[in-house]
């Protein structure tokens, strides 16, 4: 099955249904013990790098949902060491520098720089540390890695953009505001959207955002507003949703009040609520819960020896820069509208209904169906 077809069938396999932790196929495997004899009891401590606080899913999510899984795998034995670089590569080496210095029985890294922190990688191997590549797939000696299928991502974001601009999209001009260029996953993104986007419409213009960071998508946003006017700009591809914020401010901030098309990513509980509005088209939702719970199990079996188990929770395959076939575990992914808003984030617990309905927003919520 070619990788297209292998991404399209995920897309539809998630959207018929919730994606939620029951229907996970691989969550609920953690439960038994087959594989090699454990190396390392349940008393075990596990590093969580993240990258960044811009977008709130990492600290307010990923973190927490981490923790709780491993304290579950362990019976309340395990410790997870947490540190956010804040977008600072830098920051991050010295984190996992001083990880590896503290014999750190694993490491779970969600990489600000992919490159920049290969030699640190290469550090903790050499120290006998595995690492597992969390949302970003780092280059380096990487023992596994586990995010969304990316550009799977992008082309469910172009694919929506289309479906937006309807019949005459050719003859209409848009924006693309990509991720940050230190960031793979962005380059994933903008491949799988340039799948569906190109030849099939007109991109007046591009941007790759520093740090992923919202003011710079609107100031980016700003500059292609006065090259190009509002008017002939007919919808913005942003890459996620703190962007697609900014986007929005600079657009209102022009004078434009029915606002084009704006993709995003990650359901923000603030996009959830543009999307509701009109003022955000749409989102990718993508199940944290799935994704760090996954890795959770995928550290605790690494550091224990059980290959087995290991193993079936990396049946994929993927390249980096400098190693090939890393073993990985590719979650699907969801186009969020506010069609299936109660299936998705409301189902699986990201946002509850009395966040998202505000008194700004309880009629559009009613409209939805939302209660």
């Amino acid at each position: 099955m070619s990788s297209r077809i292998r991404r399209t069938a995920l897309f539809l396999a998630a959207s018929t249904m919730a994606v939620s932790l029951a229907g996970c196929g691989m969550v609920g495997a953690a439960g038994g013990t087959g594989g090699a004899s454990p190396t390392r009891g349940d008393d075990l401590t596990v590093g969580l790098l993240l990258p960044e606080k811009a977008n709130t899913r990492y600290d307010q999510f990923d973190h927490p949902m981490f923790a709780k899984k491993i304290d579950s795998l362990t019976d309340g034995k395990g410790k997870v060491e947490y540190a956010n670089a804040d977008a600072s590569a830098s920051r991050q080496d010295e984190q996992l520098r001083r990880m590896v210095e503290d014999r750190i029985d694993v490491i779970v890294l969600d990489a600000v720089d992919a490159h920049a922190i290969a030699d640190g990688v290469r550090a903790a191997k050499d120290a006998g540390i595995p690492v597992i590549a969390y949302d970003r797939l780092a280059e380096g000696p990487i023992d596994a890695y586990i995010s969304f299928d990316n550009e799977l991502v992008g082309e469910v974001q172009g694919r929506s953009l289309l479906d937006a601009l309807g019949s005459d999209a050719a003859a209409k001009e848009i924006v693309m505001m990509n991720g940050s260029k230190t960031d793979p996953n962005a380059r994933q993104f903008k491949a799988g959207a340039l799948t569906e986007l190109a030849g099939k419409v007109k991109i007046a213009a591009e941007y790759d955002t520093v740090d992923w960071k919202p003011e710079n998508a609107q100031a980016n946003m700003a500059e292609a507003i006065g090259k190009y006017g509002v008017d002939n700009i007919a919808a913005v591809y942003s890459a996620n949703d703190g962007m697609a914020g900014g986007i929005i401010k600079a657009l209102k901030a022009a004078g434009v009040t029915d606002l084009p098309a704006v993709t995003g990513q990650d359901a923000e509980l603030g996009a959830v609520q543009r999307i509701l509005a009109g003022e955000q088209y749409m989102s990718v939702y993508k199940s944290y819960p799935q994704e760090a719970e996954s890795a959770a199990e995928m550290a605790v079996a690494r550091v224990q020896g059980r290959d087995i188990q290991f193993d079936s929770f990396t049946r994929d395959k993927v390249d980096s820069p400098t190693h090939k076939g890393i073993p990985a575990q590719l979650v699907p992914v969801v186009a969020l509208t506010k069609d299936n808003i109660a299936e998705t984030v409301v189902a699986d617990g990201i946002h509850k209904v009395s966040d998202i309905c505000t008194a700004a927003y309880e009629e559009r919520c009613e409209a939805a169906g939302l209660k």
